[in-house]
């Protein structure tokens, strides 16, 4: 997608909708082999960009990408070594931001922001923003009728780039930790872990570690509940029949 016009997304983007879920699940139109979903955030930027413009970051960044012989990198907890790869860019963007003598008013004058206006009666009603935030990729689409109100809106946000992915996850927890009767605390906290990697904006992302409620159920394909594991708040677990 690289290069391409952010009003295109949708020529290489597809969104799909799962009766068992309150999310969009989008995918690459037309993947090169596999399933076709995708991730976004930290552990995509470092190994897609040419090198990052500090010199302690680029050589965290160079040590990370040869500790896994320089091939791609899938493992989903390698995203916190890449968002700490991140951090400390951020930390020397910051140090230098400090000394900028723009920011001290040191004989520049006052800062001049680039600002453009935008008449009430242009013609455009329809615009398409794509960002990187740090969570990932933020793609909204709005579309604007006669009367100046919104009459369409589609939001891309970093949470639902990664859906399928954090339900691949949560997959491959159950393939290794489940043992087909009972859901245990380690199972539990190994599906907290894989998906807090994904930093999800969901309401699980507001509570304290080790202080998020998580309800996990066990259901045959004829829907018939085997076992409901409930984590409360407090570290209690109930196992509801």
């Amino acid at each position: 997608l690289d290069g391409q016009p952010v009003d295109r997304y949708l020529d290489f983007i597809e969104e799909s909708v799962r009766p068992w879920s309150y999310m969009k699940f989008p995918s690459l139109r037309h993947p090169a082999g596999g399933p076709g979903w995708y991730r976004v955030g930290p552990l995509a930027r470092v190994q897609n960009v040419d090198r990052i413009p500090t010199p302690r970051a680029e050589a965290a960044r160079q040590r990370f990408l040869a500790a896994f012989g320089h091939e791609p990198v899938h493992a989903v907890l390698a995203t916190h070594w890449a968002r700490m790869i991140e951090m400390l860019h951020a930390a020397e963007v910051i140090g230098r931001l400090l000394a900028d003598d723009v920011l001290l008013g040191a004989g520049r004058g006052p800062l001049a922001w680039p600002m453009r206006a935008v008449a009430a009666d242009t013609a455009d009603r329809e615009g398409v923003g794509v960002i990187e935030a740090p969570r990932g990729t933020l793609i909204h689409h709005y579309t604007i009728g006669a009367d100046d109100r919104v009459t369409g809106c589609n939001l891309i946000v970093s949470t639902t780039h990664n859906n399928d992915a954090m339900q691949a996850a949560v997959r491959a927890v159950a393939d290794e930790m489940f043992d087909g009767r009972v859901v245990t605390e380690g199972m539990l906290n190994a599906i907290e872990v894989a998906i807090r990697a994904y930093d999800p904006c969901l309401s699980c992302a507001t509570h304290a570690l080790g202080d998020m409620p998580l309800q996990v159920s066990i259901e045959t394909a004829d829907g018939r509940c085997l076992d409901r594991a409930w984590r409360h708040a407090d570290g209690r677990i109930d196992h509801v029949d």
